[in-house]
């Protein structure tokens, strides 16, 4: 296929990038896509394999029938074989009536069957029939049936190493990968990520009402350090998130950090603050963890002296950024009187880490009257981890 052939291809399915492996992917697919044959669609999680099912559908002599994408691994055991090849009334409980299954309503047409990887043993059995001869049974029924069906079949998992461990069938395998094309993860088409990302950002842009996010170069250089275990999809989400959720509509490399995955999927040293280091300046996930490890001390104290003293003498603790939780005046723990009541929490064995954040958010912002700057400082945060949590629980004050 020709460069304009292959160019046209991206326009219309909207497939962003110039990486050598995925231009060779698509001029695999269309110069497939005439010929009658099945393909496997090979490629991680997240890279885009329907796409390619439809790429190699809309070019075919079938591009007029009906296409069906069925994803194997969301159908449970019990039910896929009537799913896929219909039932007779009766065959099982609940069979009121007899049912098409897809090979059947797309007779003429194309089926993709994506996690192909995940279907049972006896499903993968009656598929093989199918491709080997056209013929099929319907569930509880013994006429065989006739179809004329295109498959394209996608996987993330490694059917090699699942032929081996007696998952899927060798033999099945072999009628589904005449033709194999892989899609390469992000990770080996980093030169395409800040495209997608603009892409991206436009996006949603155009569906929030808001100004497009833009990074800067140290931001770029960051985004395409990631591993993006989930691939497009992954990086489709993190656009979405901080569009939404950053005030600032360029984002320098050090914002960025913040809203990188933390799973072990970022290709990234680890970043070690100094011992004089502002709170202030962490992530919030770094905060949040110590605040709430130190207040979940503290609350287990306070309840075990609550429960010695039956209510008879009141107890202040003050927790290490300055938030104090009281029972009447008098603290046997400080053992004096403390007149500060910012923020009064009474014990509850029941009380989640969360409500604590939420609680501890609303009433920073009603003491400074919904001044998120004044509030956040005093909670020891930045402004942005304010704000995203102000949107993540919906407080309104």
């Amino acid at each position: 296929m020709t460069t304009e052939e292959i160019q046209r291809t991206k326009q219309k399915y909207g497939i962003i990038g110039g990486n050598d492996q995925l231009n060779h992917a698509i001029n695999v697919a269309l110069q497939v896509a005439p010929i009658d044959i099945s393909v496997l669609v090979l490629g991680e999680s997240g890279v885009g394999k329907e796409v390619f099912s439809h790429i190699i559908h809309d070019n075919s002599q079938r591009k007029n029938k009906k296409f069906f994408a069925v994803n194997c691994g969301a159908i449970p055991e019990g039910t896929i074989d009537s799913e896929l090849f219909g039932h007779v009334k009766g065959s099982f409980t609940n069979a009121m009536a007899d049912r098409k299954g897809f090979f059947e309503e797309a007779d003429g047409g194309t089926i993709f069957l994506d996690e192909i990887g995940e279907m049972p043993l006896s499903t993968q059995a009656r598929l093989l029939r199918v491709l080997e001869s056209g013929e099929f049974l319907k569930v509880g029924s013994s006429t065989v049936q006739k179809t004329d069906v295109r498959i394209v079949a996608a996987t993330n998992v490694n059917l090699e190493e699942a032929i081996k461990d007696k998952r899927f069938r060798e033999d099945l395998y072999y009628r589904l990968a005449v033709v194999p094309i892989r899609i390469p993860p992000l990770r080996e088409r980093r030169e395409d990520i800040p495209r997608l990302f603009r892409r991206f950002a436009e996006e949603f842009s155009e569906k929030w009402r808001m100004p497009k996010i833009t990074l800067k170069p140290n931001a770029v250089e960051l985004l395409t350090q990631c591993y993006w275990r989930g691939n497009i999809r992954e990086l489709k989400n993190f656009v979405e998130k901080i569009s939404v959720v950053l005030q600032e509509r360029e984002v320098d490399g050090q914002t960025i950090k913040q809203y990188l995955p933390d799973d072990g999927s970022v290709s990234l040293p680890a970043i070690t603050a100094p011992a004089n280091h502002n709170i202030g300046n962490d992530s919030e996930r770094e905060f949040f963890v110590k605040m709430f490890w130190d207040m979940s001390k503290q609350i287990q104290s306070l309840q075990e002296k609550v429960q010695e003293l039956s209510g008879e003498k009141p107890i202040t603790v003050t927790t290490h950024d300055n938030m104090e939780i009281t029972q009447p005046t008098v603290s046997p723990v400080t053992g004096h009187r403390n007149d500060i009541t910012d923020i009064e929490e009474y014990v509850d064995e029941k009380v989640s880490l969360p409500d604590i954040e939420k609680e501890s958010i609303i009433k920073a912002l009603r003491k400074h009257n919904n001044n998120r700057r004044k509030a956040a400082e005093e909670l020891g945060i930045s402004s942005r981890t304010i704000y995203r949590k102000i949107i993540q629980y919906d407080i309104n004050v």
